[in-house]
């Protein structure tokens, strides 16, 4: 693992993420990693120190004071520092993400949202980026506690194309597929190592 490398004052900062791609169909074979696609707003969650913590849009807006729970919940983890990224979301009775209702907390109910931690790109002075996508859940999963706002995404075992039909079955907004394990890279490869697919629920 290589070491963080940080802006000046040592302090981690915001990672712009990658992008899901929109494909016709899910991807398949055993290197893929199928998750639910949660209907939120993607969040990066940067944890310096226990009194610097900072929550930030997927372009870069620091919304920490519009995740006041999330950020008391990295408080908890374990972590000397970290960078890791999740979606936000805010739930209905049934237990199923409510866009409209995230929509409205970001601007009335910081303790509202719950985060689906998916990946992890630094912890405790290491840079995590060119581990494969598996070993990084792996110690994502280490360190992310029961019982929080911040939870695991798991990952859902199975034939992607039954994944997909039961997630599009339940009104759930998709899949995200990922590479398990870092590929060699050519010049025209059209895919970095780790970026996602996702097909959504038209």
């Amino acid at each position: 693992m290589r070491k963080i490398v940080s802006t000046g004052g040592g302090r981690l900062e915001f990672i712009p993420p990658m992008e899901p791609k929109l494909v016709p169909k899910p991807p398949e074979g055993e290197h893929w990693i199928h998750e639910i696609k949660l209907d939120g707003y993607r969040t990066q969650i940067v944890i310096n120190s226990p009194d610097d913590i900072r929550a930030f849009t997927k372009g870069g807006a620091d919304w920490t004071s519009k995740y006041t729970g999330l950020v008391e919940a990295a408080r908890e983890l374990e972590v000397k520092n970290a960078i890791f990224e999740g979606e936000a979301v805010v739930t209905n009775e049934a237990g199923l993400p409510d866009f409209d209702a995230l929509q409205q907390a970001v601007h009335s109910d910081p303790y509202a949202m719950m985060l689906g931690a998916f990946d992890i790109m630094h912890v405790d002075g290491h840079d995590l980026r060119d581990v494969g996508c598996k070993a990084r859940r792996e110690i994502l999963f280490g360190i992310v506690k029961p019982n929080s706002r911040i939870q695991f995404s798991e990952a859902i075992p199975g034939d992607p194309k039954a994944i997909f039909y039961l997630a599009d079955q339940a009104g759930l907004e998709g899949i995200v597929s990922k590479r398990g394990q870092p590929v060699p890279q050519r010049p025209d490869d059209e895919l970095a190592e780790d970026e996602e697919f996702r097909r959504q629920r038209i």
